[in-house]
């Protein structure tokens, strides 16, 4: 298989992949902004799937932490990756590192950080309730990895000194 007939499905897959990027980033900002009181009130309004799902996310903080940046870490990863065996068809070798470092950097940091973050704490309360069953199922999907990051953080934050329940602040607003 030549370089240019693996060019339109690999950028294609970068294409989903920083899809799935801004949905991790989006939703990190939307749900760690949530106010307390707005959290609450959702009760009051009888819950509906979504918004059970949202409050079993935010149950646990580190967890929900844990799974949207071990989801983003491995899609940027993904990203890079692509990116770096793309330019490498096209892009001598002595630049090739240094092309899909850049090209990498600027999808990663503008499509799938800074825009989506913006996006998440402009729209929290819609966007949470939207991305809570999605990753409730990353969640599930990567269960066993969550649970080692999750736990083994949980210990070594303990163990430097750190509070363990550092993200419950961001939702106790």
């Amino acid at each position: 298989m030549n370089a240019v007939s693996t060019l339109v499905p690999s950028l294609l897959a970068v294409a989903v992949l920083v899809v799935v990027s801004a949905l991790f980033s989006s939703s990190e900002s939307a749900l760690f902004s949530l106010t307390d009181d707005w959290v609450t009130g959702l009760a009051a309004d009888g819950e509906s799937t979504d918004e059970r799902t949202l409050r079993a996310l935010l149950d646990d903080p580190h967890r929900l932490l844990v799974t949207i940046l071990v989801g983003n870490n491995v899609v940027n990863v993904a990203i890079s990756s692509i990116v770096t065996l793309l330019v490498a068809e096209f892009v001598p070798s002595g630049l090739a590192v240094v092309v899909a470092t850049l090209a990498a950097t600027v999808l990663v940091l503008v499509f799938g950080e800074i825009v989506p973050k913006a996006y998440g704490l402009g729209h929290a309360e819609q966007w949470s309730l939207r991305v809570a069953r999605p990753l409730s199922l990353v969640e599930r999907a990567l269960g066993p990895v969550v649970t080692v990051f999750d736990e083994s953080t949980r210990r070594l934050t303990g163990f430097v000194g750190g509070d363990q329940r550092i993200e419950e602040p961001y939702l106790d607003e």
